[in-house]
């Protein structure tokens, strides 16, 4: 388990009413998942649409149990944007 923590950008911080929070995971999918468990409700909605960046890193299309987190490190929530 490592502990960092869960930045949440645009419409991902609007829903869960916070701009970060820590996290205690193995991985970015232990982390979602509490994160789900903290804020249901739209948050969920708003993750199942996100991209995310683990210590600056795209994750990409990697299966989020996968990849493992550090200790210290930083998961970066990026929902869509809209603009131009």
């Amino acid at each position: 388990m490592a502990r960092g923590k869960i930045r949440y950008w645009a419409a991902a911080k609007a829903a869960a009413g916070v701009a970060e929070e820590p996290f205690d995971a193995g991985n970015l999918a232990e982390a979602l998942a509490g994160a789900r468990q903290r804020h249901p409700g739209e948050l969920v909605r708003v993750l199942d649409r996100s991209s995310f960046l683990v210590d600056g890193e795209p994750v990409g299309t990697r299966g989020h149990e996968t990849v493992r987190l550090a200790e210290g490190g930083t998961v970066e929530v990026l929902p869509p944007f809209a603009g131009g």
